[in-house]
């Protein structure tokens, strides 16, 4: 006979997954879309960091999503990673997220696989500079190359709503924390970051004219197939990948942290459209699916 804890155990995992399989979706052409009618409210304002407990909800130590295993990291100290956002909106409104909160499209949040619930994240659009803080309270997206899925307040104020997707950064806030404090980039070559200069006194206390800043250059997106520290396994990857019909396929040497590397590399992409179809072209020819790369 089975005891009533066992029987609570058991229901709750099974919401568990339902809430998930629920929150699997994220945003794809002719499913999901901005709000019916003309008129819009006001893009909300940011989240504002605060202590808060773990969610009793979506916090287990790893789930399964359409046949997939991913593990819920234990915090989210240090977390920044660059890669693409996507969006949800009217479809999933109003229904449960993986905290057990319903999913409100207009309120700055967004889903994350791994992150914990709750987690506030400052997320920056890697195109235009536009940033946003926003609190993870939902699972998603489980789709190939994303790592973040924007409810449609973020994705409307990143202004990535036209292209559905987005090159962005993502970095773990903490309660108190100015995200615009001592901001240090993504290291894209695996070296460890510096911190960015301190900005100039402004003009008027110098008395001489100050520049502004430089644009930033634009992210440029490509496929890693993989990373070797012998050149002859790097070789045959890229041997492999060419026979893929459009493949662009580029043999890095570097040198990153004093250990000498051979990076095996599809691009640079024009879109992520591109990215997907030659992502799933890799993996049609039996090879393991290359991760997203934006430098």
């Amino acid at each position: 006979m089975i005891d009533l804890a066992t029987r609570m155990r058991t229901c709750a995992l099974v919401l568990l997954t339902a809430v998930l399989q629920a929150c699997a979706g994220g945003m794809s052409p002719g499913d999901d879309g901005p709000p019916a009618g003309a008129s819009l409210p006001p893009i909300a304002p940011d989240a504002v960091p605060r202590a808060e407990p773990r969610s009793r909800y979506g916090n287990p130590s790893s789930y399964v999503v359409l046949g997939r295993r991913y593990h819920v990291m234990s915090n989210s100290r240090g977390y920044v990673k660059r890669g693409i956002a996507s969006w949800y909106g009217r479809k999933f409104h109003g229904r449960r997220t993986s905290s057990g909160e319903p999913y409100d499209m207009h309120a700055m949040t967004a889903a994350h696989k791994s992150l914990p619930l709750p987690t506030y994240v400052h997320v920056t659009n890697l195109k235009n500079g536009r940033t946003t803080v926003l609190r993870v309270n939902d699972r998603g997206p489980f789709h190939d190359n994303r790592i973040i899925d924007l409810s449609y307040a973020a994705a409307r104020k990143l202004e990535i709503l036209g292209e559905g997707t987005g090159l962005v950064e993502v970095r773990a806030l903490t309660p108190g924390q100015d995200p615009a404090a001592s901001v240090i980039p993504v290291s894209t070559s695996g070296s460890t970051p510096t911190p960015v200069p301190a900005a100039a006194p402004p003009a008027a206390a110098t008395g001489v004219s100050v520049p502004g800043p430089a644009p930033a250059p634009a992210p440029t997106l490509y496929l890693q197939a993989g990373a070797f520290s012998e050149r002859g396994n790097a070789e045959r990857l890229r041997t492999r990948l060419a026979s893929i019909p459009g493949a662009r396929v580029l043999l890095q040497d570097v040198v990153i942290e004093g250990q000498h590397l051979y990076r095996v590399r599809l691009g640079p992409m024009a879109s992520v459209a591109d990215a997907d179809r030659m992502s799933a072209r890799v993996v049609s020819a039996g090879m393991a699916p290359p991760r997203i790369v934006i430098e």
